[in-house]
């Protein structure tokens, strides 16, 4: 039986993003096993035939493959920085705003960045579409230095890796956008050490090599 949990990622997955970095924050260890998309492993697929990243295997055999159910398990066992505290007051509103971002923004932003992978899709109708759900995260924005206060919590970490991956795909357009306070909401979590040291690169993984054990890192790569 494996003694510490382990998490099938990939560094790029906005979803195995958002659950890295509530397991960073929380210190909850575990062994990292960056995958290769196009060549999953065995091991990943026997405990969640869905086949995509993130799945958590925990010590007891227990499998977590919901980046949302990964993210809250980290953060019920460690929240240091008080992440959960606005549910108290705002649950409902939060997994509304993270639910229009795993469903309808998600939609657009696939047929934006992947246009190919759709049947006659108009990738520049669903960046505007997807546009608008930036509206309305920017006038929230407007509000406070983040979603739901002036801390860093939840919704944000749930939803910047989505953002990002938006922006990326022309950022020039995005960066001309009249949309200042969620640029600067991006800049400034792109730019966290947090955000940062959950996107290190780490080699794939084959079973049989040395195991990574994140966050703590520690590896016999680095004697």
């Amino acid at each position: 039986m494996i003694q510490i949990p382990i998490l099938y990622s990939f560094r790029r997955c906005p979803y195995a993003m958002r659950a890295r970095i509530a397991i960073y924050v929380a210190g909850r260890n575990c062994i990292l096993r960056e995958v290769a998309l196009r060549n999953k492993p065995d091991e990943m697929i026997a405990a969640s035939q869905k086949g995509t990243v993130p799945v958590l295997v925990l010590p007891n055999g227990e499998v977590i493959d919901e980046s949302l159910d990964i993210m809250m398990w980290a953060l019920k066992y460690s929240d240091p920085e008080g992440w959960l505290s606005p549910l108290e007051n705002h649950s409902d509103e939060i997994f509304e705003i993270i639910s229009t971002n795993d469903g309808s923004f998600k939609q657009h932003l696939d047929r934006y960045k992947y246009p190919d992978r759709y049947h006659d899709v108009d990738p520049l109708y669903h960046r505007e579409q997807g546009k608008e759900y930036l509206k309305y995260l920017n006038n929230r924005l407007s509000q406070n230095k983040y979603l739901f206060g002036d801390e860093f919590t939840l919704a944000d970490a749930a939803i910047v890796p989505f953002i990002r991956q938006f922006a990326n795909n022309d950022r020039k357009w995005f960066d001309a956008l009249n949309l200042n306070q969620i640029q600067l909401w991006l800049k400034d979590i792109l730019e966290s050490e947090q955000f940062n040291n959950i996107m290190t690169k780490y080699p794939v993984w084959k079973n049989g090599v040395d195991e990574l054990i994140f966050p703590s890192l520690k590896n016999s790569l680095e004697s």
